[in-house]
């Protein structure tokens, strides 16, 4: 039992890596046709060709959760479900918190919350896909926390 908490919890703390990575080489790199648009809002629709990331991820939790239920690999289940619990968090901190694509926490006022705002603030300060700064999502360099 022990082991697939830790496993999870390792799978969460590694998807923020896997997400400043992806977000850094990948959103802004080779697939910057669909990040694009959540950098400049030039369309009406409330979806953006972001959103295709999600996807893509809920995929591969969706594949761990297959591999567990048909008994391939029996820690699946832990790593599937620490992928989607990121996943959920980064809904709810991305898209609700920071972003506001539901008008929710509009009123959160922690140095945490202010911090995390600022970060993403200066990534989003950078239109093109060059010279961005702070990819990840729960973390980010201190002086961001500092300046809160």
């Amino acid at each position: 039992m022990w082991l697939y908490i830790l496993v999870f919890f390792i799978t969460f703390f590694m998807m923020e890596f896997m997400a400043w990575f992806t977000h850094k080489y990948v959103m802004h790199g080779f697939l910057w046709s669909l990040h694009q648009d959540h950098h400049k809002k030039d369309h009406d629709s409330w979806f953006e060709r972001n959103d295709a990331f999600f996807i893509f991820y809920a995929v591969v939790s969706m594949t761990f959760f297959f591999l567990w239920q048909n008994g391939i690999l029996d820690i699946g289940l832990a790593i599937g479900l620490g992928i989607f619990a990121y996943g959920l968090t980064y809904f709810l901190v991305h898209d609700i918190f920071i972003h506001q694509r539901f008008k929710m926490f509009r009123n959160a006022n922690h140095k945490y919350a202010r911090a995390l705002r600022r970060a993403h603030k200066m990534h989003h300060k950078h239109l093109g896909k060059d010279k961005g700064e702070c990819f990840g999502m729960l973390l980010f360099p201190f002086k961001h926390y500092k300046n809160a």
